[in-house]
């Protein structure tokens, strides 16, 4: 197993993501922050919903992230009569060896690419369940394992309600980030219309890492220690959100561990061995706030999730100094510093 004390290794890993970073930003124009999450999310063995309007590049997101990594990759185009065996396979009985035969379906795939996901129906989109949670497929009564790494990235358009099926709690649980692109900047879009205009860079990219690779930054970023004090922020947060009065449901014990994990793959992005509060910080609305239901009342007012998870974060401690240096005093290094005040925006 890669650990970070092959420092050779890590300079190696390092450099593969900034070759899958860099390669993805020559598609997706002015969004380093969203391909940074993309990014995180891959890493952190978890799935990525990206939700936003038509047109702003939710699927050219997803496909560029895909065409960087020399592996298996599906796409899925969701509609409103796919079935579930469409998506998992199904077992086919063939005559001449008088037996049954498994024909996987589109999720046998290390990047699968869910397009409309709220397209299909409730039976169907159930049909991702297993294999979002436990990366395997079960048919028949027969459990076949799902490829490493594996990575289903779900586009959805959160505006258009006719002809949509909303996601269910437990399945939006399942995803670990939900990201918005939005509207790209003048200057962006005026790249985008030269670079775009005459043929589409997708045609052009070339796999710059193999699923070996990204395999390979998996098992670093499972070596990325935790403090006592940094799971405890993490786990105060997740718990906020279960007494907030603005919320009918807050978050699970599973977004406290994706929360961790995601942590884990951006102090590994940051070239760090140790993750921090401000990772925790940073990706908190993006691991939380779709999980979470708002009551009615803030409803009506206008108050959005998101905004209910910054307001946890202004309100809950950062670790101290005394628990920096427990945390930090037996890795032989330097404690590191921790914001005073929230980042910002919050």
């Amino acid at each position: 197993m890669t650990t970070y004390d092959d420092r050779a290794s890590l300079s190696d890993l390092t450099a593969t993501v900034e070759r899958v970073r860099r390669s993805v930003e020559e598609v997706i124009e002015g969004k380093p922050e969203v391909v940074r999450l993309s990014l995180t999310v891959l890493l952190a063995e978890g799935h990525l919903l990206i939700e936003d309007v038509p047109g702003v590049g939710k699927t050219m997101l997803a496909k560029a992230l895909a065409r960087s990594i020399d592996c298996s990759v599906r796409r899925i185009q969701f509609t409103p009569d796919l079935l579930p065996s469409d998506i998992t396979g199904v077992s086919i009985w063939d005559p001449q060896r008088r037996e049954f035969e498994f024909k996987p379906g589109a999720i046998f795939a290390q990047i699968v690419i869910g397009d409309e996901i709220n397209r299909a129906s409730p039976k169907t989109q159930s049909a991702l369940l297993e294999s979002l949670e436990e990366r395997q497929v079960t048919i028949d009564g027969q459990s076949y394992e799902l490829p490493s790494p594996f990575m289903v990235v779900a586009t959805q358009n959160p505006v258009e309600m006719e002809g949509t099926y909303p996601l269910p709690e437990a399945q939006r649980d399942r995803f670990m980030a939900r990201v918005s692109v939005g509207y790209p900047s003048i200057e962006a879009e005026l790249r985008m219309l030269d670079v775009h205009g005459a043929v589409s860079p997708l045609e052009d990219l070339e796999p710059v890492a193999h699923a070996h690779d990204i395999v390979k930054l998996i098992e670093a970023v499972r070596e990325v220690h935790v403090s006592e004090a940094v799971r405890r922020y993490a786990v105060e947060l997740v718990s906020a959100t279960r007494t907030h009065p603005d919320l009918r449901l807050g978050a699970s014990p599973r977004a406290t561990l994706h929360l961790l994990r995601a942590a884990k793959a951006s102090a590994a992005l940051a070239g760090r061995e140790y993750a921090l509060p401000d990772d925790v910080q940073e990706l908190a609305v993006a691991v939380l706030a779709h999980r979470l239901l708002p009551t009615t009342e803030s409803q009506m007012s206008g108050r959005t999730a998101e905004q209910v998870v910054l307001e946890i974060l202004r309100h809950t401690v950062v670790p101290s100094t005394a628990q920096r240096e427990r945390a930090f005093g037996g890795l032989g290094r330097a404690v590191p510093a921790y914001p005073q005040q929230p980042p910002r925006g919050l």
